[in-house]
């Protein structure tokens, strides 16, 4: 499969486009101002205990306090409770992080305020960025994510990502870990690390253990509410975790951000960094690739498939509602049952796409055209879960229900990406309503007023949509002849095909625009 990423970076932000097989699958938009993403760690303050809801709501310097559920914790949260107030103090100077005595994990059915207290500083996690009106989502389980690994402080368990499906490279892999593993660290191995070797599991562990030593470092000096260490950016988070022998070029319209990929990539993968190149066209990027044409074809209500099949998308509160519709496409050689089966295959693919390419979250029906035929519905499912196989956001699909519904629970850790594709209406600007077309000619007659008698313009000139230009000039007696009656001047009036019906404008001699 051939993969590109398309990276356009401005004033405002970085747009990042994956392309597989030059099909857009992937949208992601990174504000350069965004103080709150995923990954970043502050030290927060606990604002509210609220045993209610068996959670804490803590500052973290945004608008809303953070909310921190009891099950985010984290089983070892004594102990890392207790290592940050010894760090806030500055008494860890002289403490081996390795050394450090592990407590008894909490109980999962505990309360909140057993742990916690109002006022309490504690170092936390981003889970989930701030959504509509809601506040950042956080953690106490503070995890770091490599290139091959992510560690964890304050555990000892090693888990090996399911997708390495060989034993013996499962036991490899672990017997690897655990031989360079400093002790009080968890380490969960992720896909890429198969057949790697140990010097490069090293190097990355290596990199992840010294970000945390530089924040226990940092927490004699900082009062909450703090950031104390940022995430990778979208970009070089991108690269990361996608970067690999089916990536085949990286291209950047920004020549720092096109530096710091080089850098990176040298790191990770110093055979692969040719595929980085500056882009330098004067057509912008993401037009010059095709991805802003996707954008607009992919984005929206209505998202029709090349086959005449199409999609209506609907978004609320709740969740999200895709209906499957055929469209034109019928084979009259086929039965109601097999086209309805070929229709559903089809747009299994694209919803699969439109899931990741908007990063829709949270619960998901998709209504297909109903199948009465058992088998055919246990085809559209495989189908449907080949084509999520490569979404790497958690998820989870239900077979189809006796009525063609597929349910589809789907992680949310951002706002769900949209692109506007409508264009708000020269006509009524918006509101849906437009003049009457009774009091056009009030408009332009006050507007003649106004011009002639009070600023004194000579040479005036009306456009207007060529059915009025007719109306104001034809006959014996037209309405420009009363005009000229009235006000001893003779107004030209201009046709322009490209006006709407209502739409008008007065011109001086220069040919200015000075009413519309």
């Amino acid at each position: 499969m051939n993969r590109e990423l398309i990276i356009d970076s401005n004033a405002s932000e970085v747009r990042i486009a994956l392309l597989e097989d030059k099909t857009l699958v992937e949208l992601q938009k990174e504000e350069n101002n965004n103080r709150f993403a995923v990954g970043d760690i502050f030290l927060g303050k606990v604002r509210k205990i609220m045993p209610g809801l068996n959670a804490a709501f803590v500052d973290v310097g945004y608008e809303r306090d953070a909310f921190l559920h009891y099950l985010d914790l984290g089983p070892q949260v004594r102990t890392y409770n207790s290592f940050v107030k010894l760090g806030l103090q500055g008494k860890l100077q002289h403490i081996a992080f390795e050394k450090f005595r592990l407590e008894k994990d909490i109980e999962k059915t505990g309360k909140i305020n057993q742990v916690l207290i109002s006022g309490q500083q504690i170092l936390v996690q981003i889970a989930k960025e701030p959504i509509s009106t809601k506040g950042p989502r956080i953690s106490t389980e503070i995890s770091f994510a490599g290139r091959f690994i992510v560690l964890l402080p304050f555990s000892n368990k090693i888990s090996i990502s399911q997708k390495i499906k060989s034993k013996e490279e499962r036991s490899r892999l672990k017997r690897l870990i655990s031989s360079i593993k400093p002790n009080n660290y968890g380490v969960i191995i992720r896909t890429v690390a198969e057949h790697k070797k140990v010097a490069e599991l090293d190097a990355d562990l290596r990199n992840l253990v010294s970000k945390w030593e530089n924040i226990t470092k940092k927490l004699p000096h900082i009062v909450a509410p703090r950031k104390v260490l940022s995430e990778l950016d979208r970009t070089s988070t991108i690269l990361r975790d996608n970067l690999n022998e089916s990536f085949n070029s990286v291209h950047i319209n920004d020549p720092a951000l096109y530096e710091e990929a080089k850098t990176l990539i040298s790191t990770i993968a110093p055979d692969k960094i040719d595929i980085v190149k500056r882009y330098r066209g004067k057509t912008p990027i993401l037009e010059y690739f095709g991805v802003e044409k996707q954008m607009r074809n992919s984005f929206g209500k209505t998202v029709t498939i090349k086959s005449g099949v199409y999609l209506i998308i609907e978004h609320t509160e709740a969740l999200h509602v895709i209906d499957v519709n055929s469209g034109h496409r019928v084979n009259k050689d086929n039965s109601q049952e097999e086209n309805a089966l070929e229709v559903n295959l089809e747009a299994a693919a694209e919803v699969a796409r439109q899931l990741r390419l908007r990063d829709m979250g949270g619960i998901i029906v998709v209504d297909f055209i109903d199948m009465s035929s058992a088998k055919n519905r246990k085809t559209l499912y495989t189908k449907f879960k080949e084509e999520m196989v490569r979404d790497s956001a958690k998820h989870t699909i239900l077979p189809p229900s006796r009525f063609g519904l597929i349910q589809i629970t789907r992680q949310r850790v951002r706002p769900e990406m949209s692109v506007p594709v409508l264009e708000q209406c020269p006509v009524c600007h918006g509101s849906g309503e437009v003049k009457s077309s009774f009091i056009i000619l009030d408009d332009i007659e006050n507007n003649l007023n106004y011009l002639i008698q009070d600023q004194n313009e000579k040479h005036l000139t009306l456009a207007t949509h060529p059915f009025i230009a007719a109306f104001l000039t034809k006959g014996m007696k037209s309405i420009r002849f009363k005009w000229f009656l009235m006000y001893k001047k003779w107004i030209r009036i201009k046709a322009r095909k490209n006006f709407h019906l209502l739409e008008y404008e007065f011109l001086n001699k220069n040919n200015e625009v000075i009413k519309n």
